[in-house]
């Protein structure tokens, strides 16, 4: 039986878009066609992306919905500041995840397929908090993300292999 691995959610009282809005006012700033597309494109669905995988999604220049790569740039930025989107590195290139709305959790990266899987341990946070104690440091938040290779990959390297590469 497989473990239920949903990381589940976080009750908020606005929409990414909605507190985006309000990020926005707070700061003086338009809510552009732009940036509402890019809202919508980055949170109808939950998955890690660099800046390039997002403009690979978005429609090309001269179709209804371009947004330039500056300004995904920008808006990307915006998010994060905005706290709706985590940015972090991975492999020289910067990964963002959904921020607002889901659970402190924790991610193991698969250095061949680049997959990065979610989990969430109660144990490792009982860890932490102990660790933190012992040296009388609050914790705001932390990141972890354990690299190896995951059970697909494994398979696949194994099923390739010739008898002379055993030796």
């Amino acid at each position: 039986m497989t473990p239920d691995l949903s990381l589940g959610e976080v009750k908020t009282s606005l929409t990414p878009a909605k507190r985006f809005e309000e990020y926005l006012q707070s700061r003086g700033m338009r809510s552009t066609e732009q940036r509402r597309i890019l809202i919508n494109h980055v949170f109808n669905h939950h998955d890690h992306f660099d800046a390039d995988d997002l403009i690979e999604r978005l429609p090309t220049k001269g179709q209804p919905g371009y947004v330039s790569r500056p300004t995904v740039y920008r808006t990307l930025t915006e998010f994060v500041d905005a706290g709706l989107l985590r940015k972090f590195e991975l492999d020289g290139r910067g990964v963002y995840e959904h921020d607002y709305g889901y659970p402190q959790h924790d991610h193991l990266y698969c250095q061949v397929c680049r997959e990065l899987f979610e989990f969430v341990s109660k144990d490792l946070v009982k860890l932490r908090d102990e660790v933190a104690n012992n040296h009388r440091f609050r914790v705001s938040s932390h990141r972890l993300i354990i690299t190896g290779t995951c059970e697909d990959c494994r398979k696949n390297s194994s099923r390739t292999r010739r008898k002379q590469d055993r030796v």
